[in-house]
């Protein structure tokens, strides 16, 4: 029977995510052969995540039991980005999504900074970089 060492070893990645992502864990335990997870994340995309990471170790999670509710009450984490020397609004968003013309999304997360596409960054702004 597995320890409870060797299924955090096995799933390091998920807890890595759930612990970046202010997903909380409510009881993670060895029941019987299976390592039990239960908790809940902030919105329906990260509980969606934590699960496409774990299908990403063991699609059938056979010695799995997990259970993660959403909680709105837990604040969603945020993501910046220092801007560094070269940077624009469309690399960072190329960057982030794998597509620059997705940098409105940038500059909606930052009216503090950002009024439109002819905002002026700079190297150390920090920007944040919505999920």
């Amino acid at each position: 029977m597995p320890t409870l060492d060797q299924f955090k070893t096995k799933y390091a990645s998920v807890l890595d995510y759930i612990q970046s992502h202010n997903v909380r864990l409510d009881h993670l335990h060895v029941e019987g052969d299976k390592l039990v997870m239960k908790g809940a994340a902030p919105t329906e995309i990260i509980r969606n995540d934590v699960w496409n990471e774990i299908k990403a170790i063991d699609p059938i999670f056979a010695d799995l039991d997990c259970e993660i509710a959403i909680d709105s009450s837990i604040p969603a984490p945020v993501r910046t980005y220092t801007v560094v020397s070269g940077d624009s609004l469309w690399k960072i968003a190329d960057k982030f999504y794998g597509n620059g013309s997705l940098y409105p999304q940038i500059i909606a997360a930052n009216p503090d900074q950002l009024k439109d596409e002819k905002s002026v960054i700079h190297p150390g702004d920090v920007l944040v970089v919505p999920e």
